[in-house]
């Protein structure tokens, strides 16, 4: 099942949780507004390129729309509307004042010069920059984009509009990005899983992990995790799978793959199938990299008792089912991978006040955040008596279906 129609689905048996309107359901499903623009460059060597750039504006009832922008080959506009109407969610879950966008260039930016990138998104934002804005649609980085993106497009948009930091979030620190930007989602990912597991009346220090996914997230999770005294026992991302049942010294990991760019040949594990990774032993599981590597193929042979969604929609509905029968405990994505855009969040908000915070108060505040955010879905989940997805999905949606109602919108 792809991203959209997974997304729909869990959006309707909240709906039906809910006991929502047919109007209003309909009117939470349909995005606000899709853009689709033609971005032509010349290249290095003179030549003329066009590509297709889109913004999908999901929902503003809460707030301005904030979401990522990507540059990749594929980039789908199923998967893009999925991705907007879940950002949606996820800020309702984590309750900060902003709905759901997403966007991107279809192209493949490893193709393509500094230069040639710098042309392509300054166009981009030529052409989007009246349909975004510090209270209207608040881009950050996604896959295929950066700190430097984001300059980019600050520095075209505020030819229009005169100096704007707080237009864009994931900026590099010295445009006014946040201090506790590049570990917010990873950091996040910890605190929920604290909050679960404390739940269970367990904590981290002890337990195993195994984490796939080894980029930004991935091993921002297995560098605090290590910190805190999980065992981190088993590792993958594209380049291959490392092992160690004693766990992995993850500082050591980190210095193994910054200086060889690969999990390859680490002296301190063994390798392994990267495909194992998902069914290895071990208390807690952690997909931080694609969508949909949890399915009906693999769900029956997970061996963790907790999963912890690091990644946008690892789990397919037929897996949820086969886990949930298993006993297997899913901490959902709209909650556990919030803490990027909850920091976002912290870094708009010191944009327009002009006043940056220490990186002690953005972790202490995400913590706040993500402690809250938890006990408000447990509450929800006690209320429709359901999981933990759709504890979150029924916060989410509530509280959107709220706004949407008191601004009139449905009359």
């Amino acid at each position: 099942m792809n991203a959209l129609a997974a997304t729909s689905r869990n959006f309707r048996h909240a709906a039906r949780l809910l006991g929502l309107d047919s109007k209003v359901e309909m009117s939470l499903l349909i995005p606000f507004r899709e853009i689709k623009v033609e971005c032509t460059i010349p290249k290095d060597d003179g030549t003329l390129v066009s590509y297709v750039g889109f913004r999908v504006q999901h929902d503003n009832a809460r707030g301005p729309m904030k979401g990522g922008i990507r540059y990749h080959p594929e980039v789908d506009p199923d998967e893009v509307n999925a991705l907007a109407q879940l950002m949606t969610w996820k800020s309702a879950v984590a309750d900060i004042p902003y709905g759901g966008a997403k966007g991107g260039i279809g192209c493949n930016p490893g193709d393509l010069s500094k230069s040639e990138l710098e042309r392509l998104t300054r166009v981009f934002t030529q052409k989007i920059h009246d349909l975004i804005g510090v209270h209207t649609d608040v881009p950050a980085p996604d896959m295929g984009t950066n700190a430097q993106t984001m300059a980019w497009i600050l520095d075209e948009y505020s030819k229009f509009h005169g100096h704007s930091p707080a237009v864009v979030t994931g900026k590099p620190i010295d445009l006014g990005g946040s201090l506790g930007r590049e570990a917010a989602t990873g950091r996040g990912v910890v605190f929920a899983a604290e909050a679960l597991l404390a739940e269970h009346g367990k904590a981290i220090k002890g337990l195993t992990f195994a984490i796939q996914g080894f980029g930004n997230v991935g091993s921002w999770a297995a560098k605090l995790i290590h910190e805190r005294g999980g065992k981190v026992i088993a590792v993958s991302d594209i380049t291959g799978a490392v092992k160690n049942p004693n766990g992995i010294d993850i500082p050591q990991l980190l210095r193994h793959k910054e200086s060889t760019g690969s999990l390859k040949d680490f002296q301190g594990a063994d390798s392994m199938d990267a495909n194992e990774l998902l069914v290895h032993k071990c208390d807690v599981l952690i997909p931080c990299a694609l969508g949909g590597v949890l399915n009906r193929g693999n769900a029956a042979d997970v061996k963790a008792k907790f999963i912890i969604e690091a990644a946008n929609h690892p789990t397919d509905p037929e897996a949820d089912e086969i886990l949930a029968k298993k006993g297997v405990v899913v901490l959902p994505d709209i909650y556990a991978n919030s803490g990027g855009v909850t920091v976002s969040y912290f870094e708009w908000v010191q944009n327009i006040q002009g006043f940056m915070w220490d990186e002690q108060k953005v972790n202490r505040t995400l913590q706040n955040y993500m402690t809250r955010a938890f006990h408000n879905i447990k509450n929800m989940c006690q209320t429709h008596d359901c999981n933990l997805r759709m504890g979150a999905f029924t916060l989410g949606v509530s509280r959107v279906a709220r706004a949407t109602l008191l601004r009139g919108w449905e009359a």
